[in-house]
């Protein structure tokens, strides 16, 4: 079995952008779990999140959750809030080495501040509404194998860190 990558951490951490570059450099599959979502249900997270709501929103992300887990071989990109069901992180586990990329909130807000593709950022206050989350999200995030805090880095950087943990963790080192 060869083990999957699986790329956590909250939105604007870099984990699309890295997980693409890495699929690359390891020779593996890309699945971007919001992608997929959005292809299956012919509509947009934003649009998802504006017409049924966030519950029904990570219904659909637990169901394609569970199929991708099932996945070998692969870079898996989840989405943001996919730690909030420990079912899914469970199910990401069983054939994958989870790397949380992390950046700090001022960084985040940078990186998304014009990115109107984002339903939990439309607030008054994007970067007190970012801290909150984080701060709410902390605990789940701390399910996984390795971190990578993505503030200062470059894409190929992290890239270079995260495919080096990887690749140890499936030697056993």
């Amino acid at each position: 079995m060869k083990k999957n990558l699986v790329l956590t951490g909250f939105m604007g951490a870099g984990k699309s952008t890295v997980g693409r570059l890495l699929a690359e450099k390891l020779n593996l599959r890309y699945v971007d779990t919001d992608a997929e979502i959005e292809r299956r249900a012919k509509m947009s997270i934003a649009e998802i999140f504006e017409r049924h709501g966030e519950a029904h929103f990570r219904e659909l992300e637990r169901r394609v959750v569970e199929e991708v887990s099932e996945l070998e071989g692969c870079v898996i990109v989840t989405g943001g809030g996919v730690v909030l069901n420990r079912e899914n992180i469970s199910n990401l586990r069983r054939k994958g080495v989870i790397v949380y990329l992390h950046a700090e909130p001022e960084v985040v807000y940078r990186r998304l501040r014009n990115d109107s593709s984002r339903p939990l950022l439309k607030v008054k206050n994007p970067l007190s509404r970012i801290r909150e989350l984080m701060e709410q999200r902390a605990p789940y995030y701390a399910e996984h194998d390795y971190s990578v805090d993505t503030s200062e880095l470059s894409v190929e950087q992290v890239a270079e860190r995260v495919a080096e943990l990887y690749l140890k963790h499936i030697r056993g080192e």
